[in-house]
């Protein structure tokens, strides 16, 4: 049975859909097949590997309605091994068609049980929001892979998230697990960089990948060229960055290969120690951990 792996956080503009794209498609260089499924209305991971609907071709709209079976709707992309189920603007109306409909919220996980036995990995690129969408995609998957952009602002999102993540282990999936938490646009010259992935590794160790993606040009140029930049630019820093992420997802974390200086650095001593001894968003999501153990 293959892994189903959500890509999620309310906070947009932190990489999300850019670590979905790229993240599948070095799963799928990697050997594996593998399906990526757009469950953001705007569409951008299926642009993101040049696959874009026409008007009445069906994609997760349908699938979440329960019209058409993800087989049917699934579609080949740029990447050898990597299939899409693309989405576009009326999914936003499956929001409202859904509340009146009976296990509304476990809609995408029985639309995925048949696709699970012909891919290694399907994973899900979920709307920044926690709205029924995404509940339905936390509720579909195995786990969680949280990209968290290095800024303040981000651990207040991750607080939220983690919450929804408690939510539905309680009532919908008990065996959802959080994957892992990617630092992205890392910018090792910036202090509140390293403040934050202290802070994220204090509190959640074992869930914070080594592999960081690094603020590079050609992650944001690949999507205008229907391209995953580890195709775009296989050689750039970010496409090296996925690659390696990609191995710590199959491998381990501490599996990756990124260039010297693209993963996260030893904590200094300063920040060794303190778990426990600073206030706020630390102490809560201390006690989120302490929880799930």
């Amino acid at each position: 049975m293959g892994r189903v792996i959500c890509i999620a956080n309310q906070k947009g503009g932190v990489g999300k859909t850019t670590t979905a794209v790229n993240l599948a498609a070095s799963i799928a260089l990697e050997g594996r097949k593998a399906l990526l499924l757009d469950l953001d209305p705007q569409g951008s991971a299926s642009s993101g590997v040049g696959v874009r609907l026409a008007d009445g071709e069906p994609g997760t709209y349908e699938v979440i309605l329960g019209t058409d079976s993800i087989a049917d709707v699934a579609r080949d992309s740029g990447v050898s091994g990597l299939r899409v189920v693309a989405s576009r603007g009326d999914l936003v109306g499956a929001e409202i068609e859904l509340v009146p409909v009976p296990e509304r919220e476990h809609r995408l996980r029985e639309a995925l049980q048949q696709a699970r036995t012909q891919y290694d990995f399907i994973l899900i690129d979920c709307p920044p929001s926690l709205g029924l969408l995404t509940v339905n995609g936390l509720t579909a998957a195995d786990s969680v892979l949280v990209p968290l952009q290095c800024e303040y602002y981000a651990l207040e999102g991750l607080t939220a998230l983690l919450q929804t993540i408690e939510m539905i282990r309680s009532s919908l999936n008990p065996a959802l697990r959080i994957e892992g938490v990617v630092l992205t646009m890392f910018d090792s010259r910036n202090t509140l960089t390293h403040q934050v992935a202290d802070e994220v590794r204090a509190h959640l160790p074992d869930e914070l990948f080594t592999t960081v993606i690094p603020r590079n040009v050609r992650l944001s140029e690949s999507p205008s060229h229907g391209l995953p930049a580890v195709l775009y630019d296989p050689v750039s820093k970010g496409a090296q960055a996925y690659r390696s992420l990609a191995r710590e997802v199959l491998f381990g974390k501490g599996k990756g290969d990124t260039p010297v200086g693209e993963t996260l650095p030893p904590a200094p001593a300063a920040a060794r120690g303190n778990e426990g001894k600073r206030g706020g968003w630390s102490a809560w999501v201390k006690s989120f951990v302490d929880r799930d153990e």
